[in-house]
């Protein structure tokens, strides 16, 4: 889809196409998108590179659409995300690797039952995901967009925004300059302008998660393979070889380790506690002597730190939930984390960054070309990004209502590996397709789906499948429900109802705890694939296998399956 060639850079101007808001992934990946394609862009950010940030693991979505941005939009950079080895040979050596998904359930007071854990392994033979070192993949999309021209000012603070729905924007910085865009896409997080601007927020959010968290880099966090109460477990994949949630009545943490590789030279672990503040407040603790007193209630989990030291400040946040009541405006469209925010669990804030820059990137080159920059054009990218976050808000609140009875737990966790694993077919299905035909329609396929933010939106038991689950939990939560028999529902639900993915009948079981796509497994799917999936879904099914074969062809996987 590339226009002019501007890989050097264009004469400085104080007008431009589109004002980018935030130099972090979104607005380094958008504005290489937008560059290489011939629009004039300019990134203004308050802060620099490097920099810390969170939000480090990816999950097969993220990866699919990486690798489908980079050949949409003609930017053979990004295309190296798509893979751990691409990232570790091309991006960055600090990277990890995420060969699983991995949940322990802890109860507290009482030694872990090792058949209370969860795992969803990523196939060795298709690919393997990476634990991203944000500062150094987030500076490397930003210089990507420089190469192809687009102008930056960092360490620079947007002060106010004027808007015309004729003429564009006017913004003013702290630094007493002005520059003027046709169009301003806020890509800046919490604190964004724009919301402030036109009063945006939603008060109080309609977000149903109640969460709040504390976080850090570490050094010295032990392997959990290696700890006693991890003897036991019968998980396909080590934890170590990938991101693990220890889950419990009220939240969850995470350990997301960089040094997971021979090839390692990050000592670092980015470490999480996500917590209830209905059940766990926020007192003024400050958040390292909260994290100890923490450990101590578990010390299952307290094992894994028994040496671990922070090598930077904590972060301890208030409630995470915010959401806007509009992103898309006249001459302005909120991102992402601008937008709103859920919670980190299921790693689902990267995949829907790239989900935007993939709905808005063609938008935004169309406009700068015809001059069309109205609000209708952009109508799609506020339906998206309302969906994403309420279909990741229904997920994390079940999952929170769940966290307090494994057996719910239990079957929430498997709509989410559901989810996850048909929203990877769904991208990659549009990737084999887009490559064979070179036709964009096959992007506008989805948008006029009718579930825009769902992951499987052409399917209609698959969304059934999250309202259920949905008011299966607010009906544990009121106490009008027993957790068993909701957890007993939703099983029967997959077994009986699901038609939209093959092994159906093996994710409706609740002893079947982890999950793993094996060889002969993936020969079985092709099979239902051909024979017994609903015409839409088995045709995507196969063209996304065709894909994924010809994405190794071209990639190296790397990966072991032996214990750490």
């Amino acid at each position: 889809m590339a226009g002019k060639n501007t890989a050097t850079a264009s004469a400085k101007t104080d007008r431009y196409d589109v004002a980018i808001l935030g130099s972090g992934m979104a607005g380094g990946m958008l504005g290489a998108v937008l560059a290489r394609n011939g629009v004039k862009v300019l990134i203004l950010d308050a802060g620099t590179h490097p920099r810390f940030a969170v939000g480090e693991s990816t999950i097969p979505y993220t990866s699919g659409m990486a690798r489908l941005i980079a050949k949409r939009y003609d930017v053979p950079e990004l295309k190296a995300l798509s893979n751990y080895r691409g990232t570790i040979d091309e991006i960055s050596p600090n990277c990890g690797q995420k060969q699983n998904f991995g949940f322990v359930y802890h109860r507290e007071g009482r030694p872990q039952d090792p058949q209370e854990i969860n795992q969803l392994v990523v196939p060795i033979e298709l690919r393997t995901e990476t634990h991203l070192f944000r500062q150094d993949v987030d500076a490397h999309l930003f210089h990507v967009a420089l190469s192809y021209g687009a102008e930056a000012r960092l360490a620079t603070r947007v002060t106010d925004i004027d808007v015309d729905p004729e003429q564009g924007a006017l913004l003013r910085t702290d630094q007493g300059e002005e520059f003027r865009a046709e169009y301003v896409v806020d890509g800046s997080g919490f604190r964004s302008p724009l919301a402030e601007k036109f009063s945006l927020r939603e008060t109080p959010t309609r977000a149903r998660t109640h969460s709040r968290c504390l976080f850090t880099h570490m050094i010295g966090v032990r392997p959990f393979d290696d700890s006693p109460t991890a003897q036991p477990h019968d998980q396909p994949s080590p934890w170590h070889h990938g991101t693990l949630h220890h889950v419990f009545d009220g939240g969850w943490l995470w350990v997301i380790p960089f040094d997971n590789h021979d090839a390692a030279r990050n000592p670092l672990c980015s470490v999480g506690l996500t917590l209830d503040p209905r059940k766990y407040p926020k007192d003024g603790t400050p958040p390292e002597r909260e994290f100890a007193e923490f450990l101590k209630r578990f010390p299952q989990i307290a094992w894994q730190f028994t040496e671990a030291k922070a090598v930077r400040p904590w972060v301890s946040t208030g409630r995470l939930q915010y959401s806007s009541h509009t992103v898309v405006g006249d001459r302005y469209c909120l991102t992402s984390h601008a937008a709103g925010f859920i919670d980190a669990l299921y790693s689902r804030g990267l995949a829907n960054t790239l989900e935007l820059v993939n709905a808005l990137g063609w938008r935004l080159i169309a406009a700068s070309r015809d001059g069309d920059w109205s609000k209708e054009r952009f109508a799609f990218v506020e339906a998206l990004q309302q969906g994403l976050f309420d279909f990741h808000d229904d997920l994390v609140y079940s999952s929170f209502v769940g966290f307090g009875h494994y057996e719910l737990w239990n079957a929430v966790n498997r709509t989410w590996m559901l989810g996850t694993m048909s929203g990877n077919m769904m991208v990659e299905d549009a990737y084999y397709r887009y490559s064979e035909s070179g036709d964009p329609d096959v992007f506008l396929e989805a948008e006029r789906s009718g579930y825009p933010g769902s992951p499987l939106p052409i399917s209609e038991p698959f969304v059934r499948m999250g309202t259920l689950t949905r008011e299966l939990c607010v009906a544990v939560e009121e106490g009008t429900l027993d957790p068993g028999e909701a957890a007993a529902r939703i099983h029967d639900y997959i077994r009986k109802d699901v038609d939209f993915i093959a092994h159906a009948d093996r994710f409706g079981l609740p002893e079947n705890r982890c999950f793993q796509m094996t060889k002969e497994r993936m020969e079985a799917a092709e099979e239902w694939s051909r024979t017994q999936a609903p015409p839409e879904i088995g045709k995507r099914m196969l063209n996304a296998s065709r894909g994924m074969e010809l994405a190794k062809e071209s990639e190296s996987v790397s990966g072991s399956a032996e214990k750490y």
